[in-house]
């Protein structure tokens, strides 16, 4: 079908300020966009996430709603379409020279798309790019994830602003925890 019709490829768009209305008056949502800020004076760029809905998963409100918090707390996100191969998603990741892929999954792919990916990168020489999944993963399969490679998991209920605090610490950045002040961290 896809031959005679096409794929289906609608890609999800952040909604930009929805966050940091809400998070307006938020000390930690201050510390996290203010780490971003000192990634991009020392990167000289912001830092870049792309989120990706890998396989037959066609469930995006909480990856949309990933990339319009991290772009609200500016880091530059980039969306892929929606039923990406982890070929098509290691190739828009290096065609955009991304720091991070946040893997969103609700469809249970996670065990196979997200390994696939992790491979796809250290054979085209980035082993760098940090793999993070998020969604509908059991925890049972923690664990297989992490050996598998990705460095970080977030299920639902997973607090945004410590996601994103988290990928700031796998950037290299020196995120203090939550409850402590910026200025008493190094940089």
């Amino acid at each position: 079908m896809e031959d005679a019709y096409g794929r289906y490829d609608t890609v999800p768009t952040p909604v930009r300020g929805v966050h940091s209305r809400a998070y307006a008056e938020d000390d930690r949502y201050a510390q996290v966009v203010e780490g971003v800020k000192a990634v991009e004076r020392r990167r000289g760029r912001a830092p870049r996430l792309m989120v990706a809905k890998m396989g037959q998963d066609g469930h995006d409100r909480g990856a949309n709603v990933i990339a319009s918090a991290f772009a609200d707390m500016g880091f530059d996100v980039v969306s892929g379409p929606l039923f990406q191969t982890p070929a098509e998603t290691r190739d828009m990741a290096l065609e955009n020279d991304v720091d991070a892929i946040g893997a969103s999954s609700l469809a249970a792919g996670h065990k196979t798309l997200i390994p696939e990916l992790i491979g796809l990168l250290k054979e085209a020489g980035r082993p760098d790019i940090k793999v993070i999944a998020g969604g509908v993963i059991p925890q049972k399969d923690y664990d297989f994830l992490r050996d598998a490679g990705v460095q970080g998991i977030y299920g639902p209920g997973s607090n945004v602003v410590e996601c994103a605090a988290d990928v700031l610490r796998l950037l290299g950045h020196n995120m203090p925890p939550a409850g402590e002040d910026l200025d008493e961290a190094p940089n």
